[in-house]
């Protein structure tokens, strides 16, 4: 086992603690760092099946409230197809070092936008949902990680904690199996891809169990806010790299991009531990007594009521 191979054990170790604990979140850790040493055309053809099969079982286990949501979130699994096309396709044709680099832009905004814990429900939710497929489609094909924005989305309509699982397995499920048969279709699996499913699957044999332990004695949101703040810091480093590597800064002025984002995660961190934070403690002490939940007033935070409070635990 070389350092490379090493290390990717310990951070899908990492990863599916994550996963196990959200029910997403094994490629918005993985994906992130395992791309400083590797490409996406090495990368995702090994985590694609991975995550067929891991998508799978997070359905399987909430299979019970798919009847009331596989309505709501089909038009969003219809339009994620030829976003999948486009994705692929994408992967198979564009250099390597500015792949990694559109998938770095990309995210930084998807895990900050998060982190700030922006939520306000959609009203056209069926007209925006072939649209908003499309977008996670191109989104997974090429970097393998739909959690973020689908997180927000599906939080912001208020469903309970078990459907919100059930319609993220769902959908994840059917984006992992439209993928792995594109990639297929491309001819993206190589042997140097499915060689690291062997140093990966233990990991996830071993790190789910331990998410599913950690988050019954922490509160989730405290632990999907710290998750976010750390994939903030990785995708950071990893731009600032990126543009030393590409020759689009040729000093290390390049990691002033690092320095920024640290800026903005440790003002998102200290709004979370100060304001939301507590804001969802009085929101739970209210929901436990019965009394109705006041109107913040404030645009972009919202008082969690009792719908939206179980999912926003889970994203």
């Amino acid at each position: 086992m070389d350092s490379s191979q090493l290390a990717l054990v310990f951070i899908t170790l990492g990863a599916a603690v994550v996963n196990g604990a959200l029910g997403y979140g094994f490629s918005s850790i993985t994906v992130p760092i395992a791309l400083l040493f590797l490409t996406n055309r090495v990368l995702n053809p090994a985590l694609v099946p991975i995550e067929v099969v891991l998508n799978a079982y997070v359905l399987w286990v909430n299979r019970d409230a798919l009847p009331r949501v596989w309505r709501r979130v089909l038009p969003i699994v219809i339009g994620l197809l030829p976003g999948v096309v486009l994705g692929t396709t994408i992967v198979s044709q564009v250099n390597p070092g500015w792949l990694r680099f559109g998938t770095f832009v990309v995210l930084l905004p998807l895990i900050l936008f998060q982190a700030a814990g922006y939520r306000r429900p959609i009203k056209s939710e069926q007209s925006i949902g072939f649209v908003f497929g499309g977008g996670v489609g191109v989104l997974y094909s090429v970097t393998t990680i739909s959690g973020p924005p689908l997180a927000v989305m599906l939080s912001n309509q208020g469903l309970t904690q078990k459907d919100f699982r059930a319609a993220l397995g769902f959908i994840r499920l059917a984006e992992s199996s439209f993928t792995a048969v594109a990639y297929a279709y491309a001819g993206l699996y190589s042997v140097q891809s499915l060689a690291l499913i062997p140093y990966i699957l233990p990991s996830i044999l071993i790190g789910v169990p331990i998410g599913g332990l950690i988050i019954r004695r922490i509160r989730p949101e405290t632990f999907r806010r710290l998750c976010m703040s750390f994939d903030a810091w990785i995708v950071g480093f990893g731009l600032a790299t990126l543009l030393k590597d590409l020759h689009l800064v040729e000093s290390n002025l390049a990691y002033l991009v690092l320095v920024a984002v640290g800026i903005l995660d440790s003002l998102l961190l200290y709004r979370f531990f100060s304001v939301q934070l507590p804001e969802y403690k009085r929101a739970e002490e209210r929901a436990r007594s019965g009394a109705p939940a006041p109107d913040s007033g404030r645009s972009g935070t919202q008082w969690p009521n009792a719908a939206s409070r179980s999912a926003t635990a889970q994203d």
